[in-house]
């Protein structure tokens, strides 16, 4: 019997997949999908300005800058112009009589065209700095911008072709089809291929180098933008990378960039710089505020040659200016460009319309603040060597001391042309020993005079400027010139017209006592110096002044072809401000300017000085060494070295024009100054005193002087015009009598 066999059950398995191919149209599909991916890639990519090169993305940017500068220059140009032609315009009309408003509208007009011009000379010596990474970003995003405006017209003005093809071909003429077709095809092509995103490489630096075309500056964030203040630590040293090497400064467009690029120079030279912080862009270069690990930032000025070879600066491009209140620390400024090329012109101030107690600008800081004087009460010493801009200097002071209605201006030189351009505001300007001697000799009598007169006038303990009791500002200009004797008297004159509100500001070559005669320079309260010798600086300054960061000596004096450092300066003892070791430049006017406003202010009238000041001085004794000498027999061993003389003999001294004063009217006092000179020439004599004068007009009308006494006799010779009795020299036994000179009294008639 054959054995029956169970069939097994067999566990059903799933069906495997079989591979197979795609067909044709997926093969199609599949690839057409993968170059659209590619195309869209690369137009995202485009229309970003992924392609776009960082270099050509700064010089685009540039070149924007450059035009806009041109522009702006261009635009001054034509302001400039305007001004130039209606100035030569009303000069022209007030030549011919047909300008009605006078000196004063020319004047004006001269000081709106200097203003354009100074202007465009400022926008013209202005550099195109680099673009920062605003105008960097602004420029990318423009080409993005006009790239979307392109795919846009082009999407439009492709379908309007592709439409006008197709239409052509269906009225016989497929040829343009064809190439349309073709053109898109092979377009299809080039942004269809795989694509590649663009990626920082690894090693690349952080930062793209300045392009060999645009200038050696910087391109950070202006000073004005998102300036970091306060005192936000940028970076220490700790974090500066190991191996990092100095790198020059045009490389540096970010604070952080700037702040390793400081830190790695100074590890490099040695300068225990350990922090950077308050970094700050400015139109110059840049601005951070820097701490030391030890000793003081005299590190930094021992080494700023060094550093500014690291950094790849000009000459003197390092400017370290410590910090007083923070004795680690100092403000370094890292100048490439011109930092006063943006400063403020000169106002204009009007004939009369400020006090000599007011404050006004004659420069401005290398960081933008401006210096505000007031002279008023003091003293002041200022120094630089020849080519130094000392003329500028105090011609820019003398412009606003002859703008003040309460301020007489005296200018004093015996080797120059001082206050040249000003001169016909200046009320006496000596040049000659023998008046620069007179000059000072007379105010430091009135000086001396006023001090015992300010309590009668009720002033209290300093003199008070007024309309009526003017202030004397004296400029001495190459102080080193003058005489023994005019030394000595400024010397004294410095000690004693400071509250009296007679000042003298002093010039010269150099502040050590070879220049000075004495070591005055630090006992005068306002002292400047510009372009001079290490020992200047310590002589004027202080004798740790370098270490301070006092460093004018390191600035350049004009040449007959560059201007240089003229006129910049470090200055102590200005009222109102604190002394820090900061350069400063002085504004320069042009010449023709002062000489337009010079005019104006002589028409608008010079101050005399008050009659108080005058008659007192008549009570004050002269100083010893002025007097004459006589020997044992009271003969005259040694004729007096200099004459006191009276405001009018000045005047004539210096050949400045008298105060304008009417005709002495007939009268009693006319009278009186008739037969003074008469019985003078009778009596052949120059001069006689007080009492022998009356008794000889006694003698000669007893009617009219028998009764007078000498105080009424006095007073008829103050209405007359011819003042108080005057120091008359040696006559007979006595040394220095009071009375009147027969020439002075001529004067009057």
């Amino acid at each position: 019997m054959a054995t029956e066999i169970e069939p097994q059950h067999i566990e059903q398995q799933p069906d495997e997949e079989v591979a197979t191919e795609p067909t044709r149209g997926e093969r199609i599909k599949s690839a057409v999908a993968e170059q659209r991916g590619h195309a869209s890639a690369r137009m995202k990519d485009w229309l970003a300005g992924g392609d776009l090169d960082h270099v050509d993305i700064i010089q685009l940017a540039t070149e924007k800058k450059q035009r806009k500068h041109g522009e702006r220059v261009a635009q001054q140009e034509r302001r400039a112009a305007e001004a130039r032609g209606r100035f030569h315009v009303a000069k022209a009309q007030s030549e011919d009589g047909e300008n009605s408003k006078g000196h004063g509208n020319i004047a004006h007009l001269a000081g709106q065209t200097a203003q354009e011009e100074a202007k465009l000379e400022n926008l013209r010596a202005t550099p195109v700095l680099p673009p920062t990474d605003r105008e960097i970003n602004a420029a990318r995003t423009g080409k993005k911008a006009g790239r979307a405006a392109i795919l846009a017209g082009g999407g439009f003005g492709g379908l309007s072709v592709l439409g006008t093809a197709i239409e052509q071909a269906a009225t016989g003429q497929p040829m343009l089809l064809a190439v349309v077709t073709v053109g898109a095809g092979y377009g299809w092509y080039l942004i269809s291929r795989p694509f590649v995103a663009r990626g920082v490489q690894a090693g690349e630096v952080p930062f793209a180098p300045t392009p060999a075309s645009l200038p050696a500056t910087f391109q950070a964030e202006p000073a004005g933008g998102a300036p970091i203040v306060g005192s936000h630590v940028v970076m220490n040293v700790e974090q500066l990378a190991e191996g990092a090497k100095p790198y020059p400064l045009r490389n540096a467009r970010t604070p952080d960039q700037l702040a390793e690029c400081v830190l790695l120079a100074a590890r490099a030279e040695n300068v225990p710089i350990v922090e950077v912080s308050d970094v700050q862009r400015q139109p110059w270069g840049w601005q951070c505020v820097v701490r030391v690990s030890e000793g003081t930032p005299e590190a930094i000025i021992a080494k700023s040659g060094d550093l500014e070879t690291r950094f790849d600066l000009p000459a003197n491009g390092v400017k370290p200016q410590p910090i007083k209140a923070r004795r680690a620390c100092a403000i370094l400024r890292l100048v490439e460009g011109n930092p006063f090329a943006t400063a403020p012109g000169l106002p204009y101030r009007a004939p009369k319309s400020m006090s000599i107690n007011d404050r006004f600008r004659i420069g401005t800081s290398v960081g933008g603040d401006p210096l505000d004087v007031s002279l008023a009460g003091v003293m002041g010493l200022w120094v630089a060597a020849s080519g130094g801009g000392k003329t500028g200097i105090l011609q820019g002071l003398a412009e606003a001391t002859t703008a003040c209605y309460d301020n007489i201006t005296i200018d004093c030189d015996p080797h120059g042309d001082g206050l040249e351009d000003l001169g016909d505001c200046v009320r006496i300007t000596a040049r000659s020993n023998e008046q620069i001697e007179a000059v000072l000799l007379f105010f430091l009598v009135m000086s001396k005079a006023r001090a015992r007169l300010r309590q009668k006038l009720g002033m209290g303990k300093k003199w008070k400027a007024s309309a009526t009791h003017p202030a004397f500002t004296i400029f001495f200009d190459e102080f080193p010139k003058g005489t023994d004797l005019a030394k000595k008297l400024a010397f004294e004159l410095l000690l004693v017209g400071r509250k009296e509100l007679i000042m003298l500001e002093i010039a010269s070559q150099g502040g050590t006592k070879l220049y000075l005669g004495e070591n005055i320079a630090q006992m005068i309260a306002l002292k400047a110096v510009g372009p001079c010798k290490v020992g200047d600086t310590r002589a004027v300054l202080g004798d740790d002044a370098v270490k301070e960061g006092y460093l004018p000596h390191k600035l350049s004096p004009a040449t007959a072809t560059d201007s240089k450092d003229a006129g910049h300066i470090f200055v102590q003892g200005v009222p109102g401000m604190a002394d820090e070791p900061i350069e400063y430049a002085i504004h320069e006017t042009p010449s023709a300017v002062l000489r337009q406003l010079a005019q104006e202010r002589l028409e608008a009238g010079l101050l005399e000085p008050d009659q108080d000041s005058l008659d007192a001085m008549k009570n004050v004794d002269l100083p010893e060494y002025v007097e004459p000498e006589y020997d044992k027999d009271d003969n005259i061993k040694k004729q007096a070295p200099v004459e006191l003389l009276t405001w009018e003999q000045l005047l004539r001294l210096c050949d400045a024009q008298p105060a304008e004063r009417g005709p002495l009217e007939d009268g009693a006092a006319r009278q009186a100054v008739e037969d003074s000179v008469d019985v003078m020439v009778k009596a052949d004599v120059d001069r006689m005193k007080t009492e022998t004068l009356l008794t000889a007009l006694q003698e000669h009308d007893p009617g009219t002087y028998g009764e007078m006494t000498v105080d009424e006799f006095k007073a008829l010779m103050v209405k007359a015009q011819a003042g108080s009795p005057i120091t008359l020299g040696p006559i007979g036994e006595e040394k220095n009598p009071r009375g009147f000179k027969r020439d002075r009294l001529r004067h009057l008639l």
